[in-house]
């Protein structure tokens, strides 16, 4: 099995001081969803200052995506509702995030394509989350596992979410969201195509 990722690391150690507040993983993953949701709606606003408070924002949401599932580890208070919810904010703040970047960056120089690349983006992400349970399910992971990203040198493919606050007070918002959207897209089919080998190697 593969080390975990530098930011999972970082979450295992950060995680302590929740547990001996009380608060619950499930919490943990709501407040998740809700900063990516706010940093979605941010970005459809289709202005510089909004989204620079997006970036940062969803960043933090997508770091502290982390935090459940240690905290759920720490405590001892992992549960089947917990592993689909944790999948469930996934896919939902990578939609929302590119739904929403694609309709604040059509008023841009992307102008409809913005949208058709926002749409194509948000619908990849919610139909890998499926795709990723499947595979778990399929490779049989033991509660609280999942198949996890491609990764490399303590990184993950995931980890270029990082950038986003960067690029985006730099100015680079939109070139990031091309590759990004046509890297979602391209990960989906990547995904389908392990499910569907998995199922005709079974």
């Amino acid at each position: 099995m593969r080390a975990p990722p530098y930011d999972q690391r970082l979450a295992r150690v950060m995680v302590r001081p929740l547990a001996r507040l009380g608060i619950s993983p499930n919490q943990v993953t709501a407040i998740s969803l809700a900063l990516a949701l706010a940093a979605a709606w941010l970005f459809a606003q289709g202005e510089a200052a909004a989204a620079h408070w997006a970036a940062g924002l969803f960043v933090a949401a997508r770091f502290l995506d982390h935090f459940d599932g240690e905290l759920a580890r720490l405590t001892g208070k992992t549960s089947t509702f917990g592993y689909y919810f944790d999948y469930l904010t996934g896919g939902l703040s990578y939609g929302a995030l590119f739904a929403g970047l694609g309709i604040g960056l059509a008023v841009g120089p992307l102008e409809v394509w913005g949208v058709v690349l926002g749409v194509a983006g948000a619908a990849a992400a919610l139909l890998s989350l499926g795709l990723n349970i499947g595979l778990d399910r399929q490779q049989e992971l033991p509660p609280g596992d999942t198949v996890g990203y491609p990764g490399l040198g303590g990184f993950e493919l995931e980890d270029g979410v990082y950038l986003l606050a960067p690029v985006t007070w730099l100015g680079w918002l939109t070139p990031f969201f091309v590759a990004a959207g046509i890297g979602a897209v391209v990960y989906c089919l990547w995904t389908l195509s392990r499910l569907v080998m998995g199922y005709a190697r079974g």
